[in-house]
């Protein structure tokens, strides 16, 4: 009887008033997901990689944040020379800053007054994580892959960023072997920032594209 009362007064504890939630086990494993099941399996299995050296690396991707892409963005907005080095090799110039952006190449589009930069991937969700961190679910889903090169200008639009028709506007398609980061244009009114400052404007959307960096 005790045990009965304590479990209902539990369930009515308004601190755990939630509604239910589905086990992890109830919903089903997308094809990508049982393929990286798959593929650690093995790896694993092969001696490629220990399973303590796979957990390592996922937790060490649990703390990416776009903060790491907002710094090589600052640092280009204050240093010309900079700049120039992050456009022609990304990871030799994330390397000067003591970042290390992985083994796939990235590389930074840079938004001027004639071009404006918008990123996405058509096929799945490939994304710059080790800039950016874990893609927002927008990015990944079929509507945001669809629409980003059908009607870029609509999507910028509910987004709330307005391009006008004299600028450019490219879309780039992320691949397996090829990411993308857009290097937003320095906003107006920002000349007395210094460059930790300056890293607070530049949003996780900025460099997808979607956005533009307000001061």
């Amino acid at each position: 009887m005790n045990q009965r009362h304590e479990h209902a007064m539990y369930d009515v504890d308004p601190l755990h008033h939630h509604p239910p939630q589905a086990d992890l086990e109830d919903t089903r494993l997308t094809h990508h997901q049982v393929m990286q099941m798959a593929v650690a399996e093995l790896l694993i299995e092969k001696n490629i990689v220990s399973a303590d050296e796979l957990r390592a690396q996922i937790d060490f991707m649990d703390t990416i944040t776009p903060a790491r892409g907002a710094a090589l963005v600052a640092r280009a907005w204050t240093d010309a020379g900079f700049k120039d080095r992050l456009v022609a090799d990304s990871k030799a110039a994330a390397a000067e800053i003591g970042l290390d952006i992985g083994p796939i190449p990235i590389l930074v589009m840079e938004n001027t007054a004639k071009i404006h930069n918008l990123i996405v991937c058509t096929l799945c969700s490939c994304y710059p994580r080790f800039l950016l961190g874990i893609p927002p679910d927008w990015y990944k889903s079929r509507s945001y892959r669809r629409r980003a090169i059908n009607e870029p200008r609509k999507v910028l639009a509910e987004f709330g960023t307005e391009i006008g028709h004299e600028v450019e506007l490219r879309v780039h398609d992320s691949t397996a072997d090829m990411r993308y980061m857009v290097l937003p244009m320095r906003p107006q009114g920002t000349g007395a920032m210094d460059e930790a400052a300056l890293a607070e404007l530049v949003t996780r959307d900025c460099m997808v594209g979607v956005a533009l960096p307000r001061p």
